[in-house]
């Protein structure tokens, strides 16, 4: 229990606190008050006062917060609805904003910290009849050296790729072994489908490691890593959109959890495959709150950047304050709703030992 509990409890705190703090710095840069800022949600264990604003700790360990004057209200000038409109659309989005940085740092980490990564080519175990990998001539057997001009050594980044390129040309390069003896390397043309049949995946081929038994210790120094974060972080987004893209065509959607299933991804994470991938999930995590946070949904920060937008788009003619909180109201009333929604559904899960990973 508590290998599921406490790495959970780490990663939320983390991400939300980093959420919290783009809000937090930003408001402070523009003379907005701040009129708390709290780890963990109330009651209050125990707070001070420093410079107008308090700082606290409290009870429930979900996270945390940072409480504005005036969200919707304009009266005091230090409130955030008195503040230009572009201050406020700074404000609003830097809390998403670091959660698109955070996992730059959280991948170089990871980068840093020595894994086994398996040694090896990927190659071919089973084409399919009929998919794009059969019509351009790939067979089983053949060894991958190459996809788009990158070298690759295992099956992870094999998938990686081909994921990557939803819905392109993918330049396969293998080696293929002779019928009179020797080999020879050949580079094919394989579309990558947005929307496979099931188990097929988007070019109909199934994949191992030629030597899956060997194995190496892999790390990067601080220089490699950071560079390795940042390419991680925009393939993670890139893998995101295709994800989004190939839902609407027809493409199956992605599972969704919420507290409880977190938790118990993140228990499943560290129990299968260690601490170390632990921030590598984190990274993930804290790009899907992001986007999650920027999506124009009332009482999230993308809802409250849609009524400024509004606002610019009428020449600075604002929805009445009271209008706009009904609205925050009534999203946080869907938004609890479909948290106790997904919750069961996640408790379910866990009460058939099902898992969001198979």
């Amino acid at each position: 229990m508590l290998t599921t509990i406490l790495p959970f409890l780490a990663i939320l705190i983390v991400l939300i606190v980093a959420h919290e703090l783009g809000h937090y710095l930003t408001a402070k840069l523009f003379g907005v008050k701040v009129q708390e800022a709290g780890i963990g949600y109330p009651p209050r264990v125990w707070g001070f006062t420093w410079r107008g604003t308090i700082y606290s700790i409290n009870w429930i360990p979900l996270g945390g917060f940072v409480r504005l004057l005036g969200e919707e209200d304009p009266s005091d000038p230090q409130s955030l609805a008195a503040q230009p409109a572009w201050k406020r659309l700074v404000v609003l989005a830097s809390g998403s904003a670091m959660n698109f940085v955070l996992p730059i740092l959280l991948f170089a980490i990871a980068f840093m910290i020595p894994r086994q990564v398996a040694v090896g080519p990927a190659f071919i175990d089973k084409v399919e009849p009929d998919t794009p990998a059969a019509v351009a001539g790939l067979q089983p057997g053949d060894v991958i050296l190459q996809l788009n001009g990158e070298a690759v050594k295992n099956v992870q980044e094999v998938g990686r790729i081909i994921r990557l390129n939803l819905g392109e040309t993918i330049t396969f390069t293998v080696k293929r072994e002779a019928l009179g003896g020797g080999s020879q390397v050949i580079t094919l043309p394989v579309h990558a489908r947005w929307d496979s049949p099931s188990g097929q995946g988007p070019t109909g081929i199934r994949i191992g490691n030629l030597y899956p038994q060997f194995s190496e210790k892999e790390s990067f120094p601080p220089w490699e890593a950071i560079p390795k974060g940042w390419t991680a972080t925009l393939d993670s987004l890139i893998l995101a959109r295709n994800q989004v893209i190939s839902m609407l065509k027809g493409g199956s959607a992605p599972d969704v959890a919420g507290p409880v299933g977190i938790a118990q991804a993140t228990g499943e994470v560290v129990e299968e495959a260690g601490w170390q991938v632990l921030l590598d999930f984190a990274a993930l995590l804290s790009i899907n709150l992001a986007i999650i946070n920027i999506l124009p949904l009332p009482m999230l920060d993308g809802g409250r950047i849609a009524f400024v937008l509004l606002e610019i788009a009428r020449r600075g003619k604002r929805v009445a304050p009271e209008k706009e909180a009904l609205v925050h109201f009534v999203g946080l009333a869907l938004i609890i709703a479909l948290a106790i929604v997904i919750t069961y559904f996640d408790v379910l899960r866990v009460i058939r030992g099902e898992s969001l990973f198979r």
